[in-house]
Parts: C-alpha cells; structure tokens; sequence
C-alpha cells in the first residue's frame, strides 16, 4: 500500500462530490482495510489521529463505516485475511493516569463537601476583627504569664 492516505472527511467529501469510482476491502493480518480510488488515484483511508492505515476488526463494522459515508458497493478481497489480531500496543500509563484522575476527582469532591457543610454549619461564626483581637488579647495574656516581653 501506498504511504499516502486519506482520512475520514476526505472520503466524505470526495463521496457527496461523486468523485469515488471503487473501494476496496482488503483483508489481511488482523483485520480489514479500505483502498478508495477516485480519480487516477487510489489511496488506503487512514485513522484519524495516528494517519496510518485504519484497519477494522470485524468486517461487520467496516461494511456499516462504509454505508454511513455512501459507500453502499464495494469489492472484498480475502485471500490474505487472518482473523489473529496484531499485537496492539498496551500503554499501562493511561491505567495510571485515569487512576490518579479519579483520585484528584474524590478529593475535589470530598474538599467541596467540607466547604459545604463548613458553610451549612448552624453554630454563629465569629467576624475576622472580633477573632483577631480575641486571640490577639489571649497571646498578651500569655507573655504576661510566662514573663516576655512584647
């Protein structure tokens, strides 16, 4: 297959301009891809975010990928399909990742349930002046005991 590659809004557009004359299924290790011709071209449709090749699992899925976009006629070559899936790449990161998110999520919540029920606290609050001079006069008192001076 060729490096160049076409992706998901291309082959929309390329289809409601009537400009695709065939597709291709074609299988091979691990699942079914796509070859689309149009014009003298004939590119592979890729994934959207890697852009390599985009490679369906199940035919099942393709067939209903290709008919949301117009595609309702397309040939399927499976001389070279092997249904054994290719290694995919674990990222054991992202289990780390979405672990610590929902950890930094429960705290969030647990904080704003303490400011919640601080603020929902029936007993009166002291203002911040009356506080201050209360524990202001209470230090004095203290220094004055202990014998240092301010």
């Amino acid at each position: 297959m060729t490096s160049e590659t076409i992706d998901h809004s291309t082959l929309t557009r390329l289809v409601e301009a009537g400009a695709v004359r065939a597709a291709h299924v074609i299988g091979q290790k691990g699942g079914w891809a796509v070859m689309v011709q149009y014009g003298t071209l004939e590119r592979p449709l890729a994934a959207q975010r890697s852009r390599q090749v985009r490679l369906f699992r199940r035919l099942e899925t393709l067939v209903a990928y290709l008919k949301s976009v117009g595609l309702a006629r397309f040939d399927v070559e499976a001389s070279n399909f092997d249904p054994v899936p290719l290694k995919t790449h674990t990222r054991p990161d992202r289990a780390e990742a979405l672990k610590r998110t929902h950890e930094a999520a429960a705290y969030d919540q647990w904080f704003r349930d303490q400011v919640q029920a601080s603020i929902d606290d029936p007993r009166p609050s002291v203002p911040d002046e009356d506080a201050r001079r209360i524990f202001t006069d209470k230090k004095a008192a203290l220094r004055a005991r202990s014998g240092v001076a301010s």
